[in-house]
């Protein structure tokens, strides 16, 4: 019965090509343009830790001074380096990881007239394991070389393959400005979107191809990049970044249980409570422990732009709807002496109303894969955009199959009115007039 509605749609849909080539179109247009923000915004609201995001949390402190104070205030984005290696050491998460952006110089083996920039991430660590860093080849450092300041480093594939041609390169020496590092690991491919873990960076920063043991760099005097936020006195030595009153190092723990994460909430405020009784801070304990969704939501890492734009876009998709409606209405009710016959030949209301929703269907997968096309240009536009997000606009596996899934539920609930008012006529009445 199916391939008879099928046989019926298609002759029904030849018959009126320039209507049928509207319909496509309209429904095309509102998917194309819909999908194009849907992938966009899918893009941006994308779980960079799938399957961990739930276990790593961001702790903040708060040790500015009464100067500005507003009992319902957040805290600074970041750590001073005496906190976060306080908490650190304290070890009361299952991981735990203290870091910060940078930049290096890299020597290549053809000397230093061939020296490059690049970007750096310093930490400890555990910053490997806890964020499921994948390697291609060696590993991370241990908590045994960030207690001894080691010269170890790990770094990207891609510039692997770019200093020594191989992705393999554990044991070679790996020149930063005038020292030397024993490469220990190579990382595969490894990029979340959103930066999560360093948001100073940009949402959408690109992976960093050097990484080093935090406090080695930090003793070594490597350049350091992100957001630094101080208050009170400057430190005589100008020494910023172990200064007390500077915030600039991140902090990431790993919490497996609910238990945990009270626990280690507690744990932060009575931190904060003892730090103020010691007279480092000024304020009553103010603390936030947020994990990696809540942290990115509280950054709004997705502008209130694209939002909106996608809103729009969703509201196109409606109006497009409407006129869908309107010509399939159209369609239908011009077919009633054609629907009467067969309803006088025996076929059901039902057996009509189905015919008519398969002819829909058809409609709606024509424009479906007409919509990703159009989507699929759409991204492309976005791609050539100056933002941060560009080039994650592609769209994948699972937005390809909802663009034809929704292009063709949105046309079967474009069709319900037009089929069920089509089969309302009362085919008597209309055989007379035939």
């Amino acid at each position: 019965m199916f391939n008879y509605y099928i046989d019926l749609a298609w002759r029904s849909l030849k018959r009126n090509k320039v209507l049928t080539v509207l319909m496509v179109l309209a429904i095309a247009l509102g998917i194309g343009a819909s999908m194009t923000m849907i992938t966009v915004l899918h893009v941006m609201t994308a779980d960079p830790m799938p399957g961990r995001s739930g276990k790593l949390f961001y702790p903040q402190l708060d040790p500015q001074g009464m100067e500005g104070y507003i009992k319902t205030s957040d805290p600074p984005d970041e750590m001073t380096w005496m906190d976060a290696m306080n908490l650190l050491h304290a070890h009361r998460g299952v991981r735990q990881a203290a870091m910060s952006g940078g930049r290096v110089t890299v020597v290549p083996p053809q000397g230093a007239t061939h020296a490059f920039m690049a970007d750096a991430r310093y930490a400890t660590a555990d910053f490997f394991p806890m964020f499921g860093v994948p390697f291609v080849d060696g590993s991370g450092w241990t908590a045994d070389d960030d207690d001894k300041h080691a010269r170890v480093a790990v770094i990207a594939r891609e510039l692997a393959d770019k200093l020594y041609g191989t992705p393999h390169a554990v044991g070679q020496t790996l020149r930063l400005g005038k020292y030397d590092f024993r490469v220990i690991g190579v990382i595969d491919r490894w990029n979340p979107a959103p930066h999560f873990y360093d948001l100073s960076m940009g949402s959408y920063a690109k992976p960093e191809q050097v990484f080093l043991p935090f406090e080695t760099a930090m003793e070594l005097k490597q350049g350091i990049r992100g957001s630094m936020m101080c208050w009170g006195d400057f430190p005589a030595d100008g020494n910023m970044t172990k200064a007390n009153g500077c915030a600039w190092v991140q902090f990431w723990v790993q919490l497996d249980t609910p238990v945990q994460v009270a626990s280690y909430r507690d744990f932060l405020i009575n931190y904060s409570a003892q730090q103020k009784a010691l007279g480092r801070f000024a304020r009553p304990p103010n603390v936030r422990l947020r994990d990696v969704m809540q942290w990115l939501d509280y950054n709004h890492v997705v502008p209130g732009s694209v939002q909106l734009q996608t809103l729009l876009a969703l509201g196109f998709l409606l109006v497009c709807l409407v006129n869908t409606v309107a010509m399939l209405l159209v369609k239908f009710l011009r077919r009633g002496g054609e629907l009467s016959v067969r309803r006088a030949m025996g076929a059901s209301k039902r057996s009509v109303f189905a015919q008519l929703l398969v002819e829909a269907a058809l409609v709606g997968l024509a424009g479906g894969v007409v919509g990703l096309l159009l989507a699929a240009f759409g991204l492309w536009v976005v791609r050539q955009q100056p933002v941060e997000y560009a080039a994650y606009a592609h769209m994948d596996g699972s937005m390809l199959g909802a663009t034809v899934v929704l292009a063709v539920c949105a046309t079967l609930l474009a069709a319900l009115f037009p089929a069920w008012r089509a089969c309302r006529l009362v085919p008597a009445r209309l055989l007379k007039t035939q």
